[in-house]
């Protein structure tokens, strides 16, 4: 949505470009960083949705959490 910086993919070592318009998509569980060049304004959609509750577990991923049913 605004700024400038660099999508790194720690799996395969390769950079893309995000400027203003760029739309990444991760579907492979890949590891990636998000350098930004400026201040960056972005949309993060994550499908399942985030909880809040979510935390990194020694791999960068988050475990699956499991609702309780009555």
């Amino acid at each position: 949505m605004e700024g400038t910086g660099k999508l790194r993919d720690l799996d395969n070592d390769v950079v893309y470009d995000l400027v203003p318009g760029s739309m990444y998509l991760l579907n492979g569980h890949e590891r990636h960083r998000v350098e930004p060049d400026t201040r960056m304004r972005m949309l993060c959609v994550f499908n399942p949705p985030v909880t809040g509750r979510e935390v990194h577990d020694e791999n960068g991923v988050y475990p699956l959490i499991v609702e309780e049913t009555a």
